[in-house]
């Protein structure tokens, strides 16, 4: 007879049980907001800023999932990653992020993570993406799943390393990829809840380690690249 599968999910009464969540980003309001929203579904256990302090309470707390953000200023989501797969195999991460390019996404899921959504996801669509993680499942907001399937099946041997692209820190690629979509700085800085002042530094920065002169520029460079 086969062994049935039993899973973390379910109760001694056979009732399903709240997922136990871990909160990662290094935005007090993005948490508060992702905390707010998802805590009718779920057990929001813990929350961190910082890679140091993600990891440290993730293996305090050992959830069900964690919602990780991919940039941080100390190393991101990929960082939590590499320092917990080890060790801890059993809590399963999915990446919560403002950023879509494929680099970003392919880069979390070689790293451990069992699905990549943006942060436009609605509060119940992000609640069933933890819960589908939970169970096992791979979750991509809809035209992520693309970008995966070309670097594991159609193009596994093709690098995803760009040396141009890796002179530039998380921060600056998501600025280029705003500014190349055509946000102004102010609607850069709304998006990233940083100020005005940092957008112009992080954009002086891409041009002079790209060596470009202008937006126009940078904006054709990241198209090439499909950053955009």
């Amino acid at each position: 007879m086969a062994e049935q599968a039993t899973g973390p999910l379910e109760g001694a009464d056979g009732r399903p049980e709240r997922l136990r969540v871990f909160l990662v980003d290094d935005h007090a309001m993005f948490r508060a907001g992702v905390r707010a929203e998802l805590g009718a579904h779920v057990e929001v256990v813990g929350e961190a800023g910082t890679v140091a302090e993600a990891v440290s309470r993730i293996a305090a707390t050992l959830p069900d999932v964690v919602l990780l953000d991919v940039h941080m200023p100390d190393g991101g989501g990929r960082a939590v990653l590499d320092a917990m797969r080890r060790t801890h195999p059993q809590v399963r991460f999915l990446a919560l992020s403002v950023s879509d390019a494929a680099e970003d996404v392919i880069g979390l899921i070689r790293a451990g993570a069992r699905g990549y959504v943006t942060k436009t996801i609605s509060p119940d669509e992000l609640a069933a993406a933890v819960r589908r993680v939970a169970e096992g499942d791979a979750v991509f907001s809809p035209r992520l799943a693309g970008f995966v399937l070309d670097a594991f099946a159609a193009r596994p041997d093709v690098p995803v390393a760009d040396p141009e692209l890796d002179q530039l820190t998380n921060r600056e690629r998501e600025v280029l990829r705003l500014l190349a979509r055509g946000y102004a700085y102010k609607e850069i800085a709304k998006e990233l809840y940083i100020s005005i002042k940092t957008v112009e530094t992080h954009v002086s920065n891409v041009l002079r380690k790209l060596q470009m002169s202008n937006r126009y520029e940078l904006s054709r460079w990241a198209a090439d690249r499909r950053l955009v």
